[in-house]
């Protein structure tokens, strides 16, 4: 297989994206409503309203650009327009989207308002659209491939079967030079021994145990009650019966397979910087946020193994839904993407099933559509450490 290829989009600063989306980006809460109304002029964008981006300071504000500029830089976006409420926060998105290359533009809404900012935005929006319609595809090697990975609404079967299929799927694509990315870092929690171990190296493995640790220190212990139940393991968790944090982090280290090792740890949003490899990102174990995260990072097409089942999707990263819970299949199967029931009742191997996810990966990367995207599912939920100002 390490002749696979897929059919991209390769961008000016040599990333290889698989879509090819035209990005109405709000910087603030605010300027939702402005970035919507031009994507509803412009059909064919897509406009990413969230929730914050107004009086936070520090790292947060720190993780609030590096959200959105990585937003705008990941290679499945062909250009972006940004609208902020004041010019100066709203250069700086762009000037960060800027050194990929893409076409980029800002408008503020400040003693303009919103009437004048839309016209102008929406002109520019159709032009940045007439522009990307016109990008065709390549075919690229399968080392040009970011792929992140998250579980959710974890039960017995994902720790039995789609976990480990990722699993598989991470083995195999380590050594074609495929770089991958695992997170969660609240849900490894009774596994962190072993999640440090599979460091390549002790400095990259006690980096990692210092971002578990800081998260249990200033997180965790200052704010819970007694305990994480009803969050850690959720109620979908328990009632597929896994019953405490230890055995879900048990299951959810099955991701990253038996033989590949991360070689670094990235902050939230953080773009790796090593090459080809195994990432841990530090991420929120909750789905659209984590997902987001990645997404900024500049992964393109993200797995997503499920127990009980669960619809996260995200407007820039197609996210591929694997279950090997065959309730799962039968109840909730318009979500599902790839089913692996098949290893439960021994009728496929684990290879076999590794081997139909990557088939699925470069599906999508081809074009295919996944349920989620078809579904209408995108979630962009940004990150939010305090309290602002």
């Amino acid at each position: 297989m390490s002749d696979l290829s897929f059919f991209g989009y390769r961008r000016e600063n040599g990333r290889v994206g698989i879509r090819n989306h035209v990005v109405i980006l709000p910087l603030d809460d605010l300027s939702n409503a402005a970035c919507e109304a031009v994507a509803n002029n412009i059909k064919g964008t897509l406009a990413l309203p969230h929730h914050y981006g107004r009086l936070q300071f520090g790292e947060d504000l720190e993780l609030h650009f590096r959200t959105l500029i990585g937003a705008g830089a990941n290679p499945n976006v062909a250009a972006v327009v940004v609208i902020g409420i004041e010019p100066g926060w709203t250069a700086r998105v762009v000037d960060g989207i800027a050194k990929t290359g893409k076409p980029v533009q800002g408008f503020a809404i400040e003693q303009h308002g919103d009437i004048e900012t839309i016209a102008n935005a929406s002109r520019t929006a159709k032009d940045f659209l007439h522009a990307a319609s016109e990008l065709t595809r390549g075919q690229c090697p399968i080392s040009d491939l970011w792929v992140s990975h998250k579980c959710g609404e974890s039960d017995t079967t994902s720790g039995m079967g789609a976990n480990p299929t990722v699993g598989n799927f991470i083995d195999k694509t380590d050594v074609m030079g495929v770089t991958n990315c695992f997170g969660e870092t609240s849900e490894i929690t009774g596994a962190e021994h072993l999640c440090r171990e599979r460091a390549v190296n002790k400095e990259i493995g006690d980096k990692w145990f210092a971002t578990w640790q800081a998260y249990m220190d200033e997180v965790i212990e200052p704010h819970k009650t007694s305990d994480l139940s009803e969050s850690q393991p959720t109620k979908g968790n328990i009632e597929g019966g896994l019953t405490t944090i230890e055995e879900k982090a048990m299951g959810n280290l099955q991701k990253i397979g038996k033989n590949a090792r991360y070689i670094d740890v990235l902050a939230p949003a953080e773009t790796p910087q090593k090459g080809p490899g195994l990432y841990f990102m530090d991420t929120s174990s909750a789905a659209a946020e984590c997902v987001t995260l990645q997404a900024a990072g500049g992964f393109a097409v993200h797995i997503f193994p499920t127990g009980q089942g669960n619809i996260i999707g995200n407007p820039i990263e197609p996210v591929i839904k694997v279950t090997a819970n065959p309730r799962t299949v039968r109840t909730m199967g318009e979500h599902v993407d790839l089913d692996v029931s098949g290893l439960l009742r021994r009728e496929i191997n684990l290879d076999q099933a590794g081997d139909a996810l990557i088939d699925m990966v470069v599906r999508t990367c081809n074009g295919r559509l996944t349920a989620a995207e078809v579904l209408g599912h995108r979630e962009f939920v940004m990150t939010k450490l305090y309290r602002s100002a």
